[in-house]
């Protein structure tokens, strides 16, 4: 992967692309994530597409956008043009930020800001009294957290030293071996992602071949389960399909762990791609998932023969 210099393996500095505050859905009590650049899936449906480079980038919002030029003149690569659909060239954008201070109404963003451990540390704490009233603490989200585990390591360390409580959200793409040397005993909680169980089509979808993240759930089964949470996003077209998550369901079960946890769909990434210059992809529905829809797929995850209502109503609808 291609880190902007000065980040990447041994850093003590890390690109974080936000900092989510007063989160309630990343964990127990009131929290605040953390979103790691750089993840390397490109799931089609990333609910943050704009986190999937490592690089920070420059976010464009078209509707708040006036056309006032003021970033054209600003911008010193020459990378702004109000003519263009996107506006942006991103092959000549460097993401230097100049721009950002200009406009007006906020159309220009930077995603991507680096932190050492002890400005963010600094951030963290300014919400401490949420954390202690309410149960919650820190999460580390993404992209991918573990794609910059030096720096993740030291962070964690120092958010427990702080007394807090610590969540990972991860793909599960990372070696484990150095996650426990260094990491494991300074996380409270880990959720755990999976897509889709067949190898073939998991590397076409997402990019990466998933039998590091089964070794990686394997050892965390043994080593954490406890501390475990395996969840599945339900995918239109992707996730969602019943052989899928009878599959991905039969071998969470077999490691011993609890039944996962559904992640409904909701089209959020849709419109969030858009800004940082990519195409959402057209087979994503445009409306978020039913909770009846939910409760059929839910049907299938159980250790029960509820699947084979789901396989009649099924063929019962061809």
């Amino acid at each position: 992967m291609d880190w902007p210099a000065g980040i990447g393996k041994g850093s003590m500095e890390a690109i974080i692309g936000d900092i989510g505050r007063y989160a309630i859905h990343d964990g127990p009590g009131i929290r605040t994530t953390v979103f790691f650049k750089g993840c390397p899936m490109h799931c089609p449906w990333c609910h943050n597409p704009e986190f999937i480079r490592p690089q920070p980038e420059i976010l464009f919002y078209a509707d708040r956008c006036i056309g006032c030029g003021e970033c054209v003149d600003r911008c010193p690569e020459s990378a702004i043009d109000l003519n263009a659909p996107q506006r942006i060239d991103r092959r000549r954008c460097t993401a230097c930020g100049e721009c950002t201070p200009t406009c007006p109404t906020r159309a220009l963003a930077v995603a991507g800001t680096r932190y050492g451990v002890d400005d963010l540390v600094a951030v963290l704490l300014r919400d401490r009294l949420f954390y202690d009233a309410s149960g919650g603490g820190v999460t580390l989200s993404g992209g991918e957290p573990t794609l910059q585990m030096a720096f993740m390591a030291r962070l964690l360390r120092r958010l427990k030293a702080e007394g807090l409580h610590t969540v990972l959200e991860t793909g599960g793409f990372f070696p484990f071996a150095p996650f426990q040397a260094e990491c494991l005993d300074f996380i409270d909680l880990i959720y755990f992602d999976l897509k889709i169980s067949d190898p073939g089509r998991h590397q076409r979808i997402t990019g990466v071949d998933n039998r590091l993240i089964w070794s990686t759930l394997a050892h965390l089964a043994r080593w954490a389960p406890d501390r475990l949470v395996p969840r599945i996003p339900l995918i239109p077209g992707y996730t969602a399909t019943r052989e899928n998550l009878i599959a991905l369901s039969g071998r969470i079960r077999e490691m011993g762990l609890a039944r996962p946890v559904l992640l409904p769909y909701h089209p959020f990434g849709r419109s969030k791609a858009v800004h940082v210059g990519r195409q959402a992809d057209a087979a994503l529905p445009r409306v978020p998932m039913s909770a009846e829809e939910l409760a059929r797929w839910s049907a299938c995850v159980e250790p029960n023969d509820s699947t084979q209502k789901i396989a009649k109503e099924e063929n019962d609808a061809d």
